[in-house]
Formats: structure tokens, C-alpha cells, sequence
């Protein structure tokens, strides 16, 4: 107010947060965030039903998915669903490890901010706790190569013990193995490559569980276009096209006049001869077996019929790119230009009912750089999560392929993390050493979740595993199931080095990002005055 006059700087209904509330507030949302998945954590974490607005069901204990699923209002808490989607497209796995690891940073700032540290001061010791992690990690590291495929297996059961198909993870996991180990390709430097795309994940409900398989080949979901066509080729020879076997329509509205009944007759044997010359080429260039990326004509599928040819019409591109990887085929853009040359082999396509559709399957390629996952069980809800389980599977499987490290899990690698990060903050002067120790604590968060689901005295477990720690002991871990802390190298409870690396780096960004907010603006939205990204926090819960 300037002599009585008020100055209006912000529009009316702006919402404006500043100072401690303002951070607070901000901390209070990102760790309910935290807490609404940290009971999903471990082998004995619980599962969440989410129901959207349609009344969609989603019952699972993946974080990420959770955390997708969950309709979330607060910008400080759309932070951390960041940090699960970083985290699952860097490595498939640890989503929830990274979500509760950035709350309990948050929480243990907000201890420090009550102190009077400052803000940037905590960031700083963060950063430099974050980056001293990825060291230690480096250091922890076990070397893992393609070829040795049981540890490979233990890195897979590890990332689904915790899921609900845990009953049948030695199958899927071999799944999740075979697949990476088809697809991998090694590059001139010596190092691996995995593309998940090249693996395609087909899901049918019926049957059980371990019905799931993996095919060396593609599974494409269309039937032969003609009843007549032959339903099983042996010793395929596929001829992948990319244009429709159907007469040409000009581009520029033409009119024919025909004034005479043999003009007619001229004009459709003429179109029946050129429909008879697009299956001659395909005849002549030994193909057995088309895939069609567009329409094949009425008639063009009676005369493939006729040659004994199994023709697939309006197959989705990226089937077809898959197609050309498994079989060695060339994707032909041009009819005319098919040759023998762009052919591609399989020992077996046939045409198969599974469920209520038909399927044809590709199988039996003699080097596939792309194969099919064929997912079976008993109800839709049980098939979305073995497809979520088996793509955390697959994911770490690449990553460890990839980077050729692990680490071991049960909380044993972030328990010797805070050891060694504690040993450090001693080195480090000034302030930032209280927020190194707190970074510390804050990664025991682990086993202390660990702990709590399985019905375990965190405080019991934590004691014993720092024992442990200090006595050499590197991979001593919870083991949730029997209580005990144990060797997790002995027990097999590995993860690949990325998801541990990536998880401190998205947690520590997400942390420091939220700590150094200290105001926070809102703009009204259009109709009910009230923003939509800055609900009422009222006591620093949700709106």
C-alpha cells in the first residue's frame, strides 16, 4: 500500500507460497508420494488396486505403474513420478527404490532446514554424496558377460521375486533371457547392443501361466486372407511387400465411356491379366509365403490360392520390420522389383487358433534378430502384470547384457553405500558434511523398507546389517523371507549396476530441484478462480 492506493502486481486469485511454508509444503506432497509406494517394495511388498474413472482396473506393485495410474495434482509430487519414468525408460527396474529414496532425502532435509542449514547447502552435500555413490557403485561392481546365462537368470528372478508371478519366475525368466540373448548384437568395439523394440510381446488370455513362451520368429495377429490357402508352409520363403496387390486408382478423377459390351469385357479381363501378372511375380520370385503391408485384392488372393501361396494382408509396419530382422528378408516397396534375392527363410509358418483369434506364426528362423514373447494366463489382470513383470525382466537382463556389471540386492549395496558415504562426509569440512551423513541415512531407507514389509524390526535388521558391514562384509543383505541377514552373492540376488547409478541420480536431481523452491506462484484457472496445478494444502496433504 502506497499512500492508501493498493498496487496490484499478481491478477486477483493468484495463490502465492513463500519461505519455509512454501518448501515444506513442497517436501510434505513428494513424500506422501514416497510413502504411497514404499509398501510395495521386496518380495513380501503388497500390491495396490487402482481404479480410474471408467472403472478401468489396475491391480499391480509396480511403481512406475502406480505411479502413472494415480491422477497426481501437485507439481512438488509430479517430481517424483518424473523420477519413476526416468527410471523405468533408463533401466525397467528399481522405480519404487528411486521414489522412496527421493522422499527419505527430502524427509531428512527438511530436519536439516529446521536446523537453519540452508537449502543450497544441502544441495551441495546431496551432489556431492550422489556423485561419491556412483563411485563406491563402480567399485562394488561384478563383471557379468553374454554367455554366462545362469547369473543372467538370477539378475531376471531377482527383478520379478518381488512381483506376482513370482511362482513362476524360473520360467520367466529363462523367457526374459532368451529373448535378450537372441536379440543382442555385439558391436565392433567389443561392446553389446540391445534393442528392446526387436522383441515383440504378444498377449492372449486362456490357458496358465507357464504357458508364456518365447518363439525365434514373429507372431503376427492376422489368418490367411483366402480359406482356400494351404493353413502350414513348410520350409517358408517370405516375400515382405509394401505395396497393395490391387488394381491402381489414377490420383485425378477420370471417367471411361464404354458404348459397347466388348469394351467392357476388354476392360476387365485387362484388369483380371494385370492382377494375374503382380501373382506371377511373386510366383517367379519362389515365394512361398507374403506379407502385405496393404490390401490384396479379391481376386489377386484367388489366383494366390490357386499357386499354393499363404498371403497376409494389412500387416502393421512394425511387424514387418520385425519380419525382416527374424527371417533376413528385404521389405520390398515396389512389386515389380521382387527378386529371389529379398526373400527370407523360415522352417515353419503356420496358421494357429489361440483363444478366439488366429494367428499366424513365423517360427524356426535360423539367426532371428527379432522374437515374439507369446504371454498366456487366466484373466486380463494377470496377463497386464506378467507383461509388466516380464518387461522389467527383459529390461535388466539388456541393461546387464549392455553394461556387463551387477550389483548385489536385499539391501546389501545401499547398506555399504552409507557406510562408505558416512567414512567420506568425516573427509569433508564445513556444512555439507551434515547433508552427506544425512544422504547416508536417507539410502538405508532400503533395507529399513525391506524390513518393514516383511513383518521384520527395521531397527533389529539395520543393526545387524551394519554389523555385518563393518566387519567386510560387502554383500551382506536382508533376506526377506527367512529374517536373516545373509550373503546376497551366495543367496543370487543381483541387479544390473545401472539401476542403482541412475536411481541415485534421478532421486538426488528430484531432491535438490525441490529443496532449492522457496516460492511458489500459482495462477488462478479460467473458470473456478482456483488453480489447477496449486491445490488448497490446508496441512500439507493433498487437496
Amino acid at each position: 500500500m502506497m499512500g492508501q492506493t493498493p498496487i496490484l502486481i499478481l491478477k486477483e486469485g493468484t495463490k502465492r507460497e513463500k519461505g519455509k511454508g512454501a518448501q515444506f509444503n513442497n517436501i510434505t506432497a513428494a513424500r506422501t508420494i514416497a510413502d504411497s509406494v514404499r509398501s510395495t517394495l521386496g518380495p513380501r511388498g503388497m500390491d495396490k488396486m487402482l481404479v480410474d474413472s471408467m472403472g478401468d482396473v489396475v491391480i499391480t506393485n509396480d511403481g512406475v505403474t502406480i505411479l502413472k495410474e494415480i491422477d497426481v495434482e501437485h507439481p512438488a509430487a509430479k517430481m517424483l513420478v518424473e523420477v519413476a519414468k526416468t527410471q523405468d525408460d533408463e533401466c525397467g527396474d528399481g522405480t519404487t527404490t528411486a521414489v522412496i529414496l527421493a522422499g527419505e532425502l527430502l524427509k531428512k532435509a527438511e530436519a536439516l532446514i529446521e536446523r537453519n542449514v540452508h537449502p543450497t547447502v544441502i544441495s551441495g552435500g546431496f551432489r556431492m554424496a550422489a556423485h561419491k555413490s556412483r563411485e563406491v557403485l563402480e567399485e562394488l561392481a561384478i563383471k557379468v558377460t553374454p554367455d554366462q546365462k545362469e547369473i543372467l537368470r538370477d539378475i531376471a528372478r531377482t527383478a520379478m521375486i518381488s512381483k506376482s508371478v513370482s511362482s513362476s519366475r524360473d520360467l520367466l525368466s529363462g523367457v526374459a533371457v532368451d529373448a535378450v540373448s537372441a536379440v543382442a548384437e555385439k558391436k565392433s568395439d567389443g561392446t553389446w547392443t540391445v534393442d528392446d523394440d526387436d522383441i515383440q510381446v504378444v498377449k492372449k488370455q486362456g490357458g496358465s501361466m507357464d504357458d508364456t513362451q518365447m518363439i525365434a520368429g514373429i507372431i503376427v495377429d492376422k489368418e490367411a486372407v483366402h480359406a482356400a490357402m494351404p493353413k502350414r508352409i513348410e520350409k517358408a520363403k517370405i516375400a515382405l511387400v509394401d505395396s497393395a496387390l490391387e488394381v491402381k486408382k489414377t490420383e485425378i478423377d477420370a471417367k471411361i465411356e464404354i458404348t459397347d459390351p466388348s469394351q467392357l469385357h476388354a476392360f476387365l479381363d485387362e484388369e483380371e491379366n494385370m492382377l494375374k501378372k503382380m501373382v506371377g511375380i511373386v510366383k517367379k520370385s519362389g515365394a512361398n509365403v507374403l506379407f502385405c503391408q496393404k490390401g490384396i485384392d479379391d481376386l489377386a488372393q484367388h489366383y494366390l490360392s490357386k499357386e499354393g501361396v499363404y498371403a497376409v494382408r494389412r500387416v502393421k509396419k512394425s511387424d514387418m520390420e520385425k519380419l525382416a530382422k527374424a527371417t533376413g528378408s528385404n521389405l520390398v516397396t515396389k512389386l515389380d522389383d521382387l527378386k529371389a534375392g529379398d526373400l527370407g527363410t523360415a522352417r515353419l509358418v503356420e496358421e494357429k487358433k489361440i483363444a478366439e483369434d488366429r494367428m499366424t506364426f513365423v517360427t524356426g528362423c535360423k539367426n532371428p534378430k527379432a522374437v515374439s514373447v507369446l504371454i498366456r494366463g487366466g484373466t486380463e489382470h494377470v496377463i497386464d502384470e506378467i507383461d509388466r513383470s516380464l518387461n522389467d525382466a527383459i529390461s535388466v537382463v539388456a541393461v546387464a547384457v549392455e553394461d556387463g556389471k551387477l550389483v548385489t540386492g536385499g539391501g546389501s549395496t545401499a547398506t555399504e553405500l552409507a557406510q562408505r558415504i558416512r567414512e567420506y562426509a568425516a573427509s569433508v569440512g564445513g556444512r555439507e558434511q551434515m547433508a552427506i551423513d544425512a544422504f547416508a541415512n536417507a539410502l538405508e531407507v532400503v533395507p529399513t523398507a525391506l524390513a518393514e514389509n516383511a513383518g521384520l524390526d527395521p531397527i533389529d535388521v539395520l543393526i545387524e546389517l551394519r554389523k555385518a558391514h563393518k566387519s567386510g562384509k560387502v554383500y551382506a543383505g536382508i533376506n526377506v523371507l527367512t529374517g536373516k541377514v545373509t550373503d546376497m552373492k551366495r543367496e543370487k540376488v543381483f541387479e544390473p549396476l545401472r539401476v542403482g547409478k541412475q536411481g541415485i541420480s534421478s532421486a538426488t536431481d528430484a531432491a535438490v530441484m525441490i529443496l532449492r523452491i522457496d516460492d511458489v506462484i500459482a495462477s488462478k484457472s479460467g473458470a473456478g478462480g482456483k488453480s489447477p496445478q496449486m491445490p488448497d494444502m490446508g496441512d500439507g496433504g493433498f487437496d
